[in-house]
Parts: structure tokens; sequence; C-alpha cells
């Protein structure tokens, strides 16, 4: 056989094979292409602390062209709900799991299960009991109760009548919070705790017990709401029963209705942290890791007390309204 008809023969074949050779490499390439998948499991969805997370999550997610799911149990109660949320992630098989965990115990071993399944899991908001995890970016809850602490000796002076109100008793966040705030209290003899508990997860709840401490024989005149759905039903409360600048009201956050109570004086000051920042950065760390750069193992997300006084200032306007910015 020529050579020439060696080379025919030669070019048939490569013309014959070459779509599947191309297809080959199309298959091949098409999954780079495809934006990562990254699930942010949520303790609730409703509320605007979670939908500020959810929004930084969700221009990060533009920003750095990756898919996000949302997912969250019924409430920042149903512990069970959110291992079965975690599960489920884990057998779609999502490149990166965010996960704001509403048990700093009970979550664990669904999270490490994550992760042995080589899915990275960053933790936001509250922490969780094991260092597997490729990122805490949350805030630090211990001094955020010191500043509660501290804003309130300079509201109260150095005597009151103190109710400590929290919410969800398996959440590091609400522990280290008392912690701090507690850490102020005990240097001041003058200010007296006459009652601390949790109380369930509406703001109802926080509504009802307010009124009782504060017109029964307790004689409360000073009440904390360490979390934003125990504050909102404080400020309804004192807001209904007229009491607006004759009880001290300290909260944590900065929902619409917090935001209204301050301008009204029946909030005296909110502890606010930054849930658009804390979405944004998780979303964005969640990348690097996947393009196997370099993240902080923790980072603070900061902390600002707000009141009457300093809400108009332009720093603080960017914390009240984040989804203005």
């Amino acid at each position: 056989m020529s050579k020439k008809n060696i080379l025919i023969i030669f070019l048939f074949i490569i013309l014959l094979i070459s779509p599947f050779l191309f297809g080959i490499i199309n298959i091949s390439t098409k999954g780079e292409d495809e934006p990562k998948k990254i699930s942010l499991i949520l303790k609730t969805q409703s509320g605007d602390y979670f939908k500020n997370v959810r929004m930084g999550a969700e221009v990060a997610a533009q920003e750095f062209n990756v898919k996000i799911d949302f997912t969250s149990p019924r409430d920042e109660t149903d512990i069970d709900g959110q291992i079965a949320l975690v599960n489920a992630a884990i057998e779609r098989k999502v490149d990166a799991l965010v996960l704001a965990p509403s048990d700093y115990n009970r979550l664990v071993k669904v999270t490490e299960k994550a992760i042995s399944s080589e899915i990275p899991v960053l933790v936001i908001d509250s922490k969780l009991n094991t260092n597997k995890i490729s990122s805490y970016i949350t805030t630090d809850n211990v001094k955020a109760g010191e500043m509660a602490g501290e804003k309130l000796v300079s509201l109260c002076g150095v005597s009151s009548r103190i109710a400590i109100i929290n919410f969800v008793k398996g959440s590091s966040n609400n522990k280290e919070r008392e912690e701090g705030l507690q850490s102020i209290i005990s240097k001041n003899p003058g200010l007296k705790v006459v009652y601390r508990d949790y109380v369930a997860a509406d703001s109802e709840s926080a509504s009802v017990l307010t009124k009782k401490l504060v017109l029964g024989d307790d004689k409360v005149n000073t009440i904390i709401a360490l979390n934003y759905i125990s504050s909102i039903g404080v400020a309804k409360a004192i807001d209904e029963i007229g009491l607006a600048g004759k009880v001290n009201v300290i909260t944590f956050d900065n929902t619409p209705e917090q935001i209204e109570f301050l301008e009204s004086g029946v909030i005296q000051a909110t502890v606010t942290q930054s849930p658009f920042g804390m979405g944004y950065l998780a979303v964005k760390y969640a990348v690097l890791k996947l393009q196997n750069k370099k993240i902080p193992k923790y980072v603070d997300t900061g902390l600002v007390v707000i009141d009457r006084v300093n809400m108009y200032k332009p720093e603080n306007q960017k914390i009240l309204f984040p989804f203005t910015q």
C-alpha cells in the first residue's frame, strides 16, 4: 500500500472518530465551568437577622459565581430538623457547607460526617464544639455581653433590678453573652439580677413575661434581651403598657422593629452584629477554600452598641441598613 493511500485511510479514521473525541473533551471541561454548589443551612429563615445573612451570601454568590441553596428548620429550637438538613446536604454531595448551628454539641457528629465526606464546612453565627471545621465566622459573644453590661452601668448607675431574658438554651451565643454580661454585673454589687431564664421561640412569650416582670412583685426596672426575637417581644410589651423610658431596655441586633423602638425611646440601646457581612464572608471563604487557598480559622465580624445618640452617624446607618448600601 502506498504512503498516499495510508495517509488517506488515516485521515478518514480521524474524521470518523473526531466527534467522539470532541465529545470527550466537552464532557471533561463542562464540569469545570459549572458553578460550585454551596449549601447554607440557617437556624431559621424568619426574622430580619437571618434575612440579612442571606442577603450577604447572595451578594457573594453572584460575585464569585457559585450556586447557593438556603435551608433551615422550622425554628431555632428544631435541632433534629437541622441535623436532617445537614445529612441531606451530604447526600446531595454539595461542594461546601455553611452552617449556623442551633446547638453547640448536637450538631457536631453530623458536621464531622460532612467533613469526612470531603465537604469543607464553615460555621457562622454560633460556635460548634469541634476543631475540624474550616473557619468560624461569628461575633465575639462574650465581648457582646460585656458591652451590653457596660451600657447597662452607664444607663442605671450602680443600682438596678435586672431581668435577663435568654433564648435557645443549647446555643453557644446565648451562653457566652450571658457570661460576658454577668462579668460586668458582678463588679457592681448594686446591680441585682432578680430574674434570669429562657423564653420560647416567639416574641409573644417574651412580651407576656415582660409585663409580668415589670408589673408584678419583682419590680424589674431594667431588662436585657439576648436575642432579636426576645428583644422584639420585650420592646412591644414596654410600649403597650406605656413604660417607655421608665424601664431600661437593652437588646441585641437591629431588626426594623427594634430600630423603630430605639427611635421612639422604648429601647435605650441595642448591641448590633454584622449578619450581612457574616453571610458574605462565609461564601467568599468557602469559594477560596474550594480553590485550595488559605482562609482564616476565625473571623470576628464586629460589634457596635447603638443608641439614640449615635444611631444617625453614617457608619452606624450602614450597620442598621446594610441592604441599602
